[in-house]
């Protein structure tokens, strides 16, 4: 999967940030949350925060309030504290459609899906749904983990015409080739890297040491002056030696995976299925267990943990929403997902109660992509909204260019077949120019709104937590709020959620920068259909007045 693990980390951000005028919705109703607050508004006052981010502030800044706390996150804790305050929803039901989760995770476990028309362990489908032992989920990869791209599938298969495998050989050369020179740098710069380090121990006769350190010594030959040189600019992007290895060694076993398993013609890691993933009349196939299988299988349960992460445990994170039920669907590899298992996947979590499933994944080729947008037709059908991520190529999304699956429009300009998908953006926690994070996909035409996803703590797999960015991240956010929406008023459609969300987010009228070139800045409110950051706060008090016939959409 091509946005999987999203797990892409801006390490360098300017922390000035700009002042600006929020533009906001005014409303006046009150609620049965109620006494309901005005919703955010400018009040005439200068945004700005001259200090770096605490620790809680980095772990939690999802949570915060840009005018409270400076902090562009959701205004989640003024939702909690000011609207929500102890009442309690109807129970929603979010699936994640995703890879293996931690399904035993000290945050999570409490607020798995169960399927109770299902007698666990038995080897019968009780329920007579089609998927045997499905009780908190469904694996449609059954013991398969590494898997190829979906360019390299086309070329080993030779799926589609002459054309359509020409492009995904472009793509295939492109990539190759860029992956190959990269892996043999890093390579040689982790080499370098550590001759390096071991000179200057010497000089400095200490095992550990900082930039400032490196000015104590006077080269008195050329290598000495580049390996100062070479030092000094690998200390402007970490804090020590060792962090700059071990980042240097996971790219290595990144680039490494790439070329063994997503890039290699000659392997097949659907062997270990049995089932044939280009016909989607072949059943039967996967199992009831979507537990991750390695510990590096993160992904889905650092997703879980930021919708719905339990709240009262005094453990690990909040999650964005509470009296929600996770629903693991293991669809996604590492590799690119198939489109057979995603439609399959979005049929599973409709047929099962799920009323929002999270999508955070994406691919540029699609051979069946038509099997997924039937299935998304289905979930419109039956209500149910579909969140997905925007993607982390830091691409502008409405050039045909650069094509993502799944999508709502179908490259046709302008024009979704369908309304109960919202597709995400990710901002950073620094407001100002470096608001979006360099990895973001944009598009006025075909991304729909912007939320929290670089620097995300949540959840891993063995009880731990970490940090993860990327649109995937940004994507739960929006999961969680209509979650939290869908609870508090079930009433409410999945296209009314849609609608809401994106209506009452936050439009700052800022210049950032886009794809992390400070060549290209462009008006934040020019990068999504609505132009604006999602806000919590703000969309419970517009939800109410919607469910109550005071705001028509």
């Amino acid at each position: 999967m091509t946005l999987n693990p999203f797990n892409y980390s801006k390490t360098a951000i300017s922390t000035r940030i700009s002042t600006f005028v929020i533009f906001v919705f005014i409303f006046s109703a009150c609620s049965t949350l109620s006494p309901i607050p005005k919703p955010i508004e400018n009040k005439g006052k200068s945004i700005s925060k001259s200090m770096d981010l605490t620790e809680s502030e980095k772990k939690n800044w999802f949570h915060l309030d840009l005018l409270n706390d400076t902090i562009p996150g959701l205004s989640l804790n003024r939702a909690y504290t000011e609207i929500i305050k102890d009442k309690k929803g109807a129970p929603v039901t979010v699936a994640v459609l995703d890879s293996g989760m931690d399904l035993d995770h000290e945050d999570l476990m409490e607020v798995l899906w169960s399927n109770s028309r299902e007698i666990p362990g038995n080897s019968i489908d009780n329920d007579n749904n089609g998927y045997i032992d499905d009780i908190h989920g469904y694996n449609f990869l059954g013991e398969s983990y590494h898997e190829q791209v979906e360019y390299t599938r086309i070329l080993r298969l030779g799926i589609g015409d002459e054309s359509y495998q020409e492009k995904a050989k472009t793509a295939y050369n492109k990539e190759f080739s860029e992956i190959t020179e990269g892996f043999e740098q890093m390579q040689g710069m982790a080499f370098f890297l550590e001759e390096a380090d071991k000179f200057i121990v010497r000089e400095l006769g200490k095992s550990t040491y900082e930039a400032a350190d490196l000015k104590n010594i006077e080269p008195d030959n050329e290598m000495a002056e580049q390996i100062l040189f070479f030092l000094k600019e690998m200390l402007s992007y970490g804090d020590n030696i060792e962090d700059l290895k071990v980042m240097i060694a996971e790219g290595i076993t990144q680039m490494d995976t790439r070329l063994n398993y997503h890039l290699n013609i000659d392997f097949n890691g659907r062997e270990k299925v049995g089932d044939d993933p280009y016909d989607i009349t072949d059943l039967g196939y996967g199992n009831g267990n979507p537990k991750n299988l390695v510990k590096d299988e993160s992904h889905a349960t650092h997703v879980a943990g930021i919708i719905a992460a339990k709240r009262d445990n005094s453990l690990g994170i909040l999650g964005v929403a509470d009296n929600v039920s996770i629903m693991s669907i293991r669809a996604v590899p590492d590799g690119d997902e198939y489109d057979k298992d995603v439609a399959l996947g979005i049929r599973y979590a409709v047929d099962n109660g799920a009323k929002i499933i999270n999508a955070s994944f994406g691919k540029s080729f699609s051979p069946n992509a038509e099997w997924v947008y039937d299935a998304l037709k289905y979930a419109a059908s039956k209500d149910v909204l579909f969140v997905l991520a925007a993607g982390n190529d830091g691409n502008d999304m409405d050039d045909l260019n650069n094509p993502n699956f799944p999508n709502d429009h179908q490259f046709v300009k302008g024009q979704e077949f369908i309304d109960n998908v919202i597709t995400v953006g990710a901002l950073t926690p620094y407001f100002g120019e470096d608001l979006v994070a360099v990895f973001s996909n944009f598009g006025k035409e075909n991304v729909d709104v912007f939320a929290p996803g670089d620097d995300i703590y949540s959840t891993m797999p063995e009880n731990e937590y970490d940090f993860q960015g990327g649109t995937s991240m940004a994507a739960p956010m929006v999961s969680g709020l209509a979650a939290l929406i869908r609870s508090h008023y079930p009433q409410l459609s999945a296209a009314q959620v849609k609608k809401i969300i994106m209506e009452s987010g936050i439009k700052p009228k800022l210049n950032v920068v886009v794809a992390g070139d400070p060549e290209k800045v462009l008006p934040f409110e020019q990068l999504s259909k609505s132009g604006k950051m999602v806000n919590a706060y703000n969309a419970l008090i517009m939800a109410e007045k919607v469910a109550r016939g005071k705001t028509k959409l």
